[in-house]
């Protein structure tokens, strides 16, 4: 008799975050994924001493590292050390490894919003009537503040902060990808409610700017959202690359654009086995 793959799904369904609901997405999303998987789900903690016996360790909604970086960072070097197959793959050069990479792609100059981890640096930034200053290592906007031109010169920077303009936007934009191929987009039309979200159908260069992202993070095969936000002028800039955990909105959608993501991530994580 034929094996499924095995896959060990890590998330935490009790994790709470601000305008959605982690565990529904990943309680509908394993419900799919179990006809195709002989399939477990672990807690984030439980990972690094769960995963050997798994073809493949799936991690999904396990929040943000910061509330178990020790545990994580575990993980993850258990995971090298034994080769260990982990979706997304621990190559990930965007929020995976923090946020070095605004500051790389603000340097090699991708449409991002300006970014600079120096006082010396400062006056590269474009001028601005409020500036936001965030850790290196955050998610869900934790530690961010936003300062005024005055306050610049106190900030700590040898904390590991960065500091970008605050951009005025007509709206936020997602753009979700399986591998290399885009499943669906959606924006928040009120820049006040970033999870009141709304399908996006987006037009060719929408879809250029997303795919530059894509290719410049190089990873094999996974799930990552491309965040941007849409500029007076027109312009997107990059907001945010996820390609650890991101949060997916999968009950926004219609049921044949749900449908087909769960099919190309069923087929990725096969093809991460196969691999």
């Amino acid at each position: 008799m034929s094996r499924h793959p095995r896959v060990l799904y890590v998330t935490d369904l009790a994790y709470e975050a601000r305008g959605r609901r982690y565990c529904d997405e990943d309680i509908f999303l394993t419900s799919r994924l179990r006809p195709s998987f002989d399939l477990a789900l672990c807690h984030p903690l439980d990972a690094a001493a769960l995963m050997d016996g798994f073809d493949v360790v799936v991690v999904r909604n396990s929040g943000p590292v910061l509330g178990h970086q020790d545990a994580y960072e575990a993980f993850r070097a258990r995971a090298l050390e034994r080769g260990t197959n982990v979706y997304n793959p621990l190559t990930g050069r965007a929020d995976m490894a923090g946020k070095q990479y605004l500051l790389d792609l603000t340097g090699a100059g991708y449409p991002v919003i300006p970014t600079v981890d120096r006082a010396a640096d400062l006056r590269r930034l474009p001028a601005a009537d409020r500036y936001v200053a965030k850790p290196k290592l955050g998610a869900d906007s934790i530690g961010l503040r936003v300062v005024t031109p005055a306050e610049l010169g106190e900030l700590p920077f040898t904390d590991g902060l960065l500091v970008q303009p605050h951009v005025d936007f007509q709206y936020e934009v997602s753009f979700y990808f399986v591998d290399d191929t885009l499943q669906y987009a959606l924006y928040a039309p009120d820049p006040g409610r970033r999870w009141d979200l709304r399908p996006y159908e987006p037009t060719a260069a929408d879809r250029e700017f997303a795919r530059r992202f894509i290719e410049w993070n190089t990873l094999p095969h996974g799930i990552q959202r491309v965040d941007a936000c849409r500029t007076p002028e027109g312009e997107l800039l990059l907001v945010e690359l996820e390609d650890l955990n991101p949060y997916l909105s999968l009950d926004l959608l219609d049921d044949a654009t749900r449908d087909a993501f769960v099919w190309a991530m069923a087929a990725s994580v096969r093809g991460a086995v196969a691999r």
